[in-house]
């Protein structure tokens, strides 16, 4: 299954997570966006966003100044 990204690079939360919310929307259940941030609120804010809008956060991870969060869309 393709992997989506979506590079919210140097914004600040909570724009990454209205933009991923946003890309989301445009996906069917299934399909998967990779965000990539740098504001370290991130690491907070997308699994909290994911916990409440009932998406699956499959993989975070760290690479230097950059974090990574693959998110699926469950409905």
């Amino acid at each position: 299954m393709p992997v989506h990204d979506l590079d919210t690079s140097g914004l600040k939360c909570p724009l990454p997570v209205l933009k991923a919310k946003k890309a989301l929307r445009a996906l069917d259940a299934g399909e998967r966006l990779l965000v990539i941030a740098t504001d370290p609120n991130a690491l907070n804010d997308v699994p909290a966003y994911c916990q409440e809008a009932g998406q699956k956060l499959v993989e975070t991870r760290t690479e230097g100044a950059k974090f990574f969060f693959v998110i699926e869309k469950i409905s």
